[in-house]
């Protein structure tokens, strides 16, 4: 026979609030390497834990909890927004798609810099909470897409900038099919990376490189150095 009583220790928990349980727990705060940016940003208090759900922001082949992209400035999103903020012309006047957004640190860049548009493509739903909420602290306007576009067709941008999004092996094998038909579509790409194990390295022309912290997941917080490249043309056998 079945108890009739509830089971009170398999009820859910309440989904908390993305937006309100960034601005309670999280700390917004300059970005170490980019002053002119404010994030809120994850610290050893920021009970994250109670707001992701199993697989949130882990990267791939790796054991143990890993911190959420969007809560920390990685190493290759903080050089890429270098980047654009040291050479505003890249981006002023042009609609730009941010890759992988995250915490929409190089959209933000971006739209300091002086772009006409830019969009955030994100797919977590806590990411797109931290990047409306850092969008509003740094004064700027960024539409966010919530789906995965790298099966489709690219949006109609000028420039996609692709910071950190080379990870992992899956992701790598889903975003340079992508990155080569925004190539095709007349696109220019640019991406930011510290040199990650799947970085399509054959595909890549180094532009500039900077020291950068790695803050998030086990790059702990030291400077390294970080490259931004221009994504170009597969070459011809």
């Amino acid at each position: 026979m079945s108890d009739p009583r509830p089971s009170l220790g398999r009820e859910k928990t309440p989904a908390l609030d993305p937006a309100e349980f960034i601005k309670a727990n999280l700390r917004l705060a300059p970005v170490s390497s980019l002053p002119e940016i404010r994030l809120y940003t994850a610290h050893p208090g920021s009970g994250l834990r109670r707001l992701l759900e199993p697989g949130d922001g882990a990267p791939e082949n790796t054991a143990g909890p890993q911190p959420p992209y969007w809560a920390y400035a990685w190493a290759g999103g903080a050089v890429l927004a270098r980047y654009v903020l040291d050479r505003p012309s890249i981006v002023a006047g042009r609609r730009v798609l941010d890759l992988g957004a995250g915490s929409g640190l190089v959209g933000i860049a971006a739209a300091k810099a002086g772009a006409s548009e830019v969009i955030a493509a994100e797919i977590d739903r806590n990411g797109a909470a931290a990047l409306r909420l850092n969008a509003a602290a740094n004064g700027v306007a960024i539409s966010i897409v919530g789906k995965d576009i790298t099966a489709g067709p690219p949006p109609a941008v000028d420039l996609v900038l692709a910071g950190d999004v080379f990870y992992g092996r899956a992701v790598a094998r889903q975003v340079v099919p992508f990155l080569d038909r925004c190539l095709a579509a007349g696109i220019e790409v640019l991406v930011g990376d510290p040199g990650r194990a799947w970085l399509p390295r054959q595909r890549l022309r180094l532009l500039a490189e900077y020291q950068v912290p790695d803050v998030g997941g086990n790059g702990g917080g030291e400077p390294k150095p970080s490259g931004v490249f221009a994504f170009v043309p597969e070459k011809a056998d």
